[in-house]
């Protein structure tokens, strides 16, 4: 079972959260697929379904666009002469992933488009999220997204900008054995083929890392601190108004501004989980 699932009883500790991690973490995904571009590169292909002659990674994944405007972390970002790829690893469901796509699909155009260039010159795009919870609810394995004409469905508009979702939960729908033997692994199952096995050896190597196990004990115990102190302030919003509206809003608020799940938000501000995913969808 990955650390990505809700612990009932208490929250765990980062050496716990450690030992127990495997490639659903988004710290041990990122560190085996940055320093393994040939893993990478196969990983894009099986889930792209297509030959890759070669890619760059990106050396660092952090994009600033202008001055005022947000910029984005990518979790794996890399481009060859002329496609663009961005994997994300995301174990719950935030409500604004679409979103988020759209945001990330546009901050790498312009990160491609260098000045002087037409437009015909933008690289394909792919934005894949690795999800293990089925975000939209429909029971598919995956979900291919590009840009259609509502009158005609038959119209593609052809501006080579692909996003794509898979479900990990749902990896015994999908048909390619490949892909599903890789979303089996992220859902916490036992590697079944050679690469979801390679990826696994890698997993478990990356935690024998002491440089990257002291790297993620601080990153979470900086999401720690950053979570409680989103909490302190839910709760200083909940004593100025009704509690249990205010509990919704600062609920809310962790999953927007700290990335808690909704589940966990909800428990922390003491919160009906129904209203704080009716607010979400808002």
């Amino acid at each position: 079972m990955s650390d990505t699932r809700i612990n009932k009883e208490r929250p765990l500790t980062p050496e716990e959260k450690w030992e127990r991690a495997t490639i659903a973490n988004n710290f041990i995904f990122y560190k085996v697929m940055r320093n393994n571009p040939d893993v990478c590169k196969e990983l894009l292909e099986i889930l792209l379904e297509i030959e890759i002659d070669r890619i760059e990674m990106r050396g660092e994944e952090v994009i600033e666009t202008d001055f005022g405007s947000k910029g984005i972390r990518l979790d794996i970002y890399a481009k060859n002469e002329s496609n663009a790829y961005n994997i994300e690893l995301q174990a719950t469901d935030t409500k604004e992933l679409p979103e988020r796509a759209r945001y990330y699909q546009g901050t790498i155009d312009v990160d491609c488009l260098k000045s002087g260039q037409t437009y015909k010159e933008l690289k394909n795009s792919y934005v894949i999220f690795i999800c293990i919870p089925d975000i939209f609810q429909k029971g598919l394995p995956c979900y291919h997204f590009e840009n259609l004409c509502l009158e005609d469905n038959s119209l593609h508009l052809n501006d080579r900008a692909y996003k794509i979702f898979y479900i990990a939960d749902n990896y015994d729908k999908i048909l390619n054995e490949k892909q599903k033997e890789f979303l089996k692994l992220v859902a916490g199952q036992k590697a079944g083929d050679n690469f979801s096995r390679k990826i696994e050896r890698l997993a478990e190597d990356a935690k024998h890392n002491t440089q990257w196990k002291r790297q993620y004990m601080e990153w979470e115990r900086q999401r720690a601190y950053d979570f409680e102190s989103g909490k302190e302030a839910g709760i200083a919003i909940g004593k100025e108004a009704g509690a249990e509206q205010k509990a919704v809003e600062g609920a809310v608020m962790l999953v927007h501004d700290y990335n808690a799940s909704p589940e966990v938000a909800a428990q922390k501000m003491k919160a009906p989980l129904e209203l704080v995913l009716e607010a979400l969808e808002k």
